[in-house]
Formats: C-alpha cells, structure tokens, sequence
C-alpha cells in the first residue's frame, strides 16, 4: 500500500510517500528526519507483525511547514528521510 501524506493547494503540491510493501522497519528514515516528522507503528497488515514507517499525526496536516526546510528547490536533490531509505520505500513528489 502507498500513504501519501502532504497537500495539494493554490501553490502546487507536495507529497511524502511511503510504500508500507516495501518498508522493512529499519527506522533508519526516522534517525535522518532531522525535525522528528516520521515514527514507527506496528505493521497491522505484515503478518510477521513488524514494523512501518508513518508520518506523525501531529505533521499529517502541516506537512508542508514541517519538510518546508528539507524540501529542494529544485528537483534533483532528495530529501534525508529518502537517502537513508535502502529498500526505496519512501519518495517525494511536488
């Protein structure tokens, strides 16, 4: 399943997206977040019963003002929580 978390408005859009298929609950997104947006939640569809990563209910609706610092001015550069995630489960789009 793909979360897409961000905003859509007058000024464009912008989306963190993670892949719970392929999160492998390493956390290691949540380490590099530098302003605590992401945590980890127990994985209710993962039969192993693991773990996924989530954007925190307190950043769901002011994502745009929370990864504001992160976000690139252009397109080329990726976001800390996108570098450090080996199997590729997070992206971001805008």
């Amino acid at each position: 399943m793909r979360a897409h978390y961000g905003y859509k408005d007058g000024s464009g859009d912008y989306f963190i997206i993670i892949d719970t298929d392929k999160c492998n609950g390493c956390a290691k997104c949540v380490e590099a977040c530098p302003y605590q947006v992401l945590e980890m939640i127990s994985n209710e569809f993962d039969i192993e019963a693991g773990t996924m990563a989530v954007v925190k209910e307190e950043h769901r609706k002011k994502i745009k003002y929370s990864c504001a610092p992160c976000k690139p001015i252009t397109g080329e550069r990726k976001l800390p929580c996108v570098l450090a995630c080996q199997p590729n489960a997070i992206e971001h789009s805008w």
